[in-house]
């Protein structure tokens, strides 16, 4: 941007050594001074933008920034961008081609990021999920573990057998955490209660996805929860007349009788924000993490299976959440301890955001292993 706007300065000096501009043309320039470009936004996701799920919901971000800033932005995005080495050519692409401000969606994406951004340190870049930062490089991401505990309270007044199976991408601390969450959800409510973990080591495959949330309901699991980016698992689920918990956004049209509810994320104030920054010359990288309080995770899209009782409870736990007065990951009535015995959060005591981003053991009660 600076370098056109140097040429164009260039020009304007070498012109007027030629030609005197006339009054006319003088007066016409102060009316109508050259307008400001717009500034180059792009997006790069890791699925293809389907109606639902992770890409969509980053897909509407992108639509809601572009409405709120109008022609002062120009966004475009590019999807179904496998991790690794076809994601570094696509971010260097994108570069090259003058965006300012680059959104690389998906935690596998953040080494890419991290590579290009040394070569085009006028860029801006932010990775989302990841946690290595740059002068140019930031990360953000959603504090889902929230809308996961709150869900779990459902998911605990509902399953009859006790049992929850939770299909999972990979055990990074961010699903880690959401795995987490949901088992002390439902064990607030249910001591007892069991979560079955299936790790898939993709972020989205229809076929397995299904054929896992088939093998949990086989195994007793009459209420569902999933971190992968289709949903294949909702769809499983009304198959076979269980229950299950949406992820990233409302899937009830795969699942009318099947879920219970949706835990959501938002990322248009966030997108735009950080535009802004941009256009403003006060862009900074760092990290950010919202969650309830921030409006960019909740839960919503409640179905016809879940009671008003339920619903309310829930509800009132997420205003507890947005005040402060909860948190899923502080041992407020007794001592926290994994699936294999081990004290992990003493009783009085809460895990600092530190402590989660390390997170890579799961709580009593989930049946599984992060290895």
């Amino acid at each position: 941007m600076y370098k056109n706007l140097a040429a164009t300065l260039v020009a304007a000096c070498v012109a007027a050594a030629f030609t005197a501009p006339t009054f006319a043309q003088s007066s016409a320039a102060l009316k109508n001074p050259p307008a400001t470009p717009p500034l180059k936004a792009a997006f790069v996701y890791v699925t293809p933008v389907l109606p639902a799920g992770w890409t969509r919901q980053h897909e509407e971000g992108r639509l809601q920034l572009q409405r709120a800033l109008g022609d002062q932005v120009q966004t475009t995005a590019v999807e179904n961008v496998p991790e690794g080495p076809d994601a570094e050519r696509v971010i260097r692409d994108l570069a090259q081609q003058g965006n300012q401000l680059i959104f690389t969606t998906s935690f596998g994406y953040m080494e890419p990021t991290l590579r290009v951004a040394k070569e085009f340190p006028g860029v801006k870049f932010e990775n989302i999920t990841g946690y290595k930062q740059s002068a140019n490089v930031a990360t953000a991401n959603a504090r889902h573990y929230e809308g996961r505990y709150l869900s779990g309270i459902a998911a605990g007044r509902m399953s009859k057998t006790g049992v929850a199976g939770f299909v999972a991408g990979f055990p990074i601390p961010e699903v880690v955490q959401g795995v987490n969450a949901f088992a002390l959800g439902m064990r607030s409510v249910n001591p007892q209660a069991q979560v079955k973990v299936v790790w898939l080591n993709t972020w989205f495959d229809p076929a397995m996805e299904r054929d896992a949330a088939m093998a949990l309901m086989d195994q007793g699991a009459d209420v569902l929860s999933f971190q992968v980016a289709s949903t294949a698992v909702m769809a499983a689920a009304q198959e076979r007349g269980k229950m299950a918990i949406a992820f990233h956004s409302d899937m009830r049209k795969d699942g009318p009788d099947a879920q219970l509810m949706a835990v959501t994320h938002h990322w248009g104030n966030y997108y735009a924000a950080r535009a802004k920054a941009v256009q403003s010359g006060n862009w900074k990288s760092g990290d950010f993490w919202g969650g309830v309080k921030d409006g960019m995770v909740r839960v919503e899209h409640f179905g016809p299976k879940l009671p008003q009782a339920v619903r309310n409870e829930v509800l009132a736990r997420q205003k507890d959440m947005a005040a402060g007065k909860l948190q899923p990951f502080q041992a407020s009535r007794a001592d926290i301890r994994d699936n294999q015995g081990q004290l992990r959060i003493r009783q009085g005591q809460t895990l600092g955001d530190a402590q989660l981003l390390q997170m890579d053991w799961l709580v009593e009660g989930v049946i599984g292993s992060t290895k």
